[in-house]
């Protein structure tokens, strides 16, 4: 290395293999890996999801409600999953359930993005835990204080997007607009049931009315 003598240049790169071995020590247990481009991190790699055994890192998932998702399709049920992917959700009064999503196996998914959690990925479990304890002491109320709210909690503790504004609404507006179906059975679980009323009903006024 030009301008530094032989023992600098040993030094220098004595500290970054430290630091590089360091990091990846303390990360050797997590699906997030570093991708290093000279002596600095490029970027992450998150492990894939699997729908066969309902691992989302860093995403909020969605499954239908019985009876309220059939004639409301964009109301459902919503948990958070760690950088492992396992599922954090509300489940009902002093309850968080861990890999049980309630309702159900999720039928869409919004993968958020890691670099956006104060913190990265440790900020990210963090937040994530930390909500789910506290909910864990928490009455479940349908309107005010729901699987929802216990997401948009976690979304605040990391603010992510440099945001502490989550909240139901804007978690289901999200959610409509960014999810992403798990595949056909997904679709058809969360509108088939929607449709059919809807036939069924149209069906039954049109020959009522004749």
């Amino acid at each position: 290395m030009e301008g530094l003598s032989e023992d600098q240049d040993s030094s220098a790169n004595s500290t970054t293999s430290s630091n590089k071995i360091f990091y990846l020590e303390s990360q050797s247990n997590s699906p997030v890996r570093p991708n290093w481009n000279g002596n600095e991190i490029d970027s992450l790699i998150i492990s894939p999801m699997d729908h066969t055994t309902s691992r989302y890192p860093f995403c909020i998932v969605w499954t239908p409600l019985p009876f309220i998702t059939w004639f409301l399709p964009f109301i459902g049920h919503m948990g958070i999953a760690m950088s492992s992917g396992v599922i954090r959700d509300f489940a009902g009064p002093y309850h968080v359930s861990e890999d049980d999503m309630a309702f159900g196996k999720p039928t869409k998914y919004w993968q958020l993005k890691v670099n956006k959690a104060r913190g990265g990925q440790n900020g990210w479990d963090r937040a994530v835990t930390d909500a789910s304890e506290a909910y864990k002491k928490r009455m479940h109320n349908l309107f005010c204080d729901n699987c929802h709210s216990h997401v948009a909690m976690a979304l605040n503790l990391m603010h992510y997007d440099d945001s502490t504004s989550w909240n139901m609404v804007r978690l289901a507006f999200f959610m409509l607009w960014n999810g992403k179906y798990v595949g056909l059975g997904g679709w058809l679980k969360t509108w088939l049931p929607f449709i059919l009323i809807v036939t069924l009903s149209y069906s039954a006024y049109y020959f009522l009315s004749k």
